[in-house]
């Protein structure tokens, strides 16, 4: 039995369907890039980042070939989450600029090809909001733009209507005395839910939509869809086990609080409007949620929900047999006209770096662009920016602030949104103000934009080359074929029928490997050395079953007969 067992192992770690990529796709081959506006760059020296900075640096965007990038929230706000609670979805907030300044933004990017896509947060509104302010005051149609509850009497006291917990924990639900009920926030109290099952809301959401796309923008990332609907019965959310405090967001299962089938009539609708303007215009759907459910929101009207497999799915102990499994579930289950994508970091984990060390960054970063579909990578990542720590007396995040002077540092998500390190000078060349918004990280003077320009082995010189790779004609045409070689080394391959073959071989173990490439089929004795992040010397290898790959090495092969990577 046990022999079974291992042949079966063996077998599925070199028998899979390769993927092949749709000729009229034309997202193939894009690299989209968030931008955290706070913390870009400042152009006014207040230290805090802004509209006009971003402009100021759009052949960044150019130089490392992005195609389309995505603005954090820019809204008018309390800041509460840093503009996931927003205040008028339709102006700009002055710490930003104006919304001539976005016009502005918009224009010269366009002029220089590229797209702009915004933060789109559908689920909630701050509770400043004239939406809110006025159903507050019970007045028509405002009254139910929001999920208002009487709750229940329990023992002679009046208890929320259920025991959902919100996402930062403690209560879903705040008792207001001026409605004399309770209203629904499944993130902070200051951000209170809207009410989908309302049909004005969605069109009033709708319009805000149609409000930037008239402007020129290029569509929207979408924030926290799972959950945009509630199941309105009001049903206790069953326990999980895992925790006895009910104050902790994982002390309930999410039955009726999150991925309500709704929720997906609702993307269409935002769809609709999408497609009423001649010019495509694109939706990227945030969705922390299971594969079925993330999967669905294709056929709903998303270009693509983010893939956060490199996120949720992997840690600094994870083997190739991992992300052999997380990216070939992504392959097969996605659907069959799909595009694929690959989200490495994002402005709530820590840094790439951080995460799993410069070495293993570069791995996912290469992984990230050369699998095939689209990359999409968070500013700071393409120079192996790390996190800066933060102390408690700085620390700005209302997620930190919220879990007390003990915990922040588990819970601040500021580390990893420090200003960006343009050079060496004054506050990384980010602002001209030595007090920014968030304390630049010490290791500025080494990890910078400026000096990895000039080394041809950096952290970015390795983006620039992956990316250039990647829209080549011939690359975007290559199947995907994965394999595991050892339980320490993973390899895939992106194979034409006649412009070549690369095989990229990453060893996430800390011990040297030998592997060969016999798990592929017909591969070429000798092949060409694209990338090697320990030995940049070696141009070539003769002999592709006795392969040396060193401790968290990673290496790029190509055919000599590829017409890609000749650069």
């Amino acid at each position: 039995m046990r022999a079974i067992i291992v042949f079966c192992l063996m077998a599925l770690s070199i028998v899979d369907a390769a993927w092949k990529p749709l000729p009229e796709n034309l997202k193939e081959g894009l690299i989209v890039y968030q931008v955290y506006p706070r913390s870009f760059k400042d152009s006014n020296g207040d230290g805090i980042g802004d509209i006009e900075g971003i402009k100021q640096k759009l052949d960044h965007f150019l130089e490392m070939g992005v195609d389309m990038f995505w603005l954090s929230p820019i809204y008018p706000s309390p800041m509460v989450d840093f503009g996931y609670d927003i205040s008028n979805y339709t102006d700009v907030h002055p710490i930003f600029g104006t919304l001539s300044d976005l016009d502005n933004l918009v224009n010269a990017a366009h002029e220089k090809g590229l797209k702009i896509i915004l933060d789109f947060v559908p689920n909630h509104t701050s509770d400043q909001h004239e939406w809110f302010q006025l159903s507050l005051k019970n007045i028509e149609p405002y009254n139910n733009y929001y999920i208002w509850y009487p709750g229940k009497i329990v023992n002679g006291k009046r208890v929320p209507p259920t025991n959902w917990v919100g996402v930062f924990g403690g209560s879903a639900w705040s008792w207001r005395e001026e409605r004399q009920a309770y209203y629904l926030h499944q993130f902070a109290p200051e951000q209170p839910d809207l009410n989908y099952y309302n049909p004005v809301v969605l069109d009033d959401m709708q319009n805000v939509l149609r409000f930037w796309l008239r402007r020129g923008l290029d569509g929207f990332r979408v924030d926290a869809l799972p959950y945009i609907c509630e199941d309105m019965r009001f049903l206790d959310e069953p326990l999980s086990g895992e925790t006895n405090d009910p104050n902790k967001t994982e002390y309930t299962l999410k039955n009726y609080t999150h991925d309500i089938p709704e929720t997906y009539n609702i993307v269409r609708k935002f769809r609709d409007v999408l497609d009423e303007f001649p010019q495509p215009k694109h939706m990227l759907i945030e969705a922390y949620t299971n594969l079925s459910m993330t999967m669905k929101y294709y056929d709903y009207g998303a270009d693509f929900p983010f893939n956060f497999a490199f996120i949720k799915n992997v840690s600094k102990d994870s083997n190739s047999s991992d992300f052999k499994k997380l990216i070939d579930n992504w392959m097969i289950y996605m659907p069959a006209d799909g595009i694929p994508n690959w989200v490495p970091g994002n402005h709530d984990q820590l840094s790439l770096v951080s995460r799993f060390g410069e070495e293993k960054a570069r791995m996912f970063t290469a992984m990230s662009l050369l699998l095939p579909g689209v990359a999409v990578n968070y500013y700071g990542d393409e120079i192996g920016m790390s996190d800066t720590y933060i102390s408690w007396e700085d620390t700005q995040d209302p997620q930190g602030c919220g879990a007390g002077k003990e915990n922040y540092q588990t819970m601040s998500r500021d580390p990893a949104r420090t200003p960006f390190q343009w050079d060496d000078s004054v506050s990384a060349g980010f602002s001209s103000s030595s007090d920014t918004w968030l304390r630049v990280n010490e290791n500025y003077k080494t990890i910078n934009l400026a000096a990895e320009k000039k080394d041809k082995n950096s952290f970015f010189n390795m983006f620039k080359k992956f990316a250039m790779l990647k829209k080549s004609p011939h690359f975007k045409e290559a199947n995907l074929n994965t394999r595991m070689l050892n339980d320490s080394v993973f390899a895939f391959s992106r194979e034409t029928e006649e412009n070549g073959s690369l095989y990229a071989i990453l060893n996430f173990s800390n011990e040297e490997q030998i592997v060969d490439l016999k798990a592929f089929n017909n591969v070429p004795k000798k092949l060409n050395m694209f990338y090697n992040n320990f030995n940049s010397d070696i141009k070539s290898i003769s002999n592709n079953e006795q392969i040396k790959v060193s401790a968290l090495g990673f290496l790029i092969l190509i055919s000599q007969d590829a017409k890609f990577g000749n650069f």
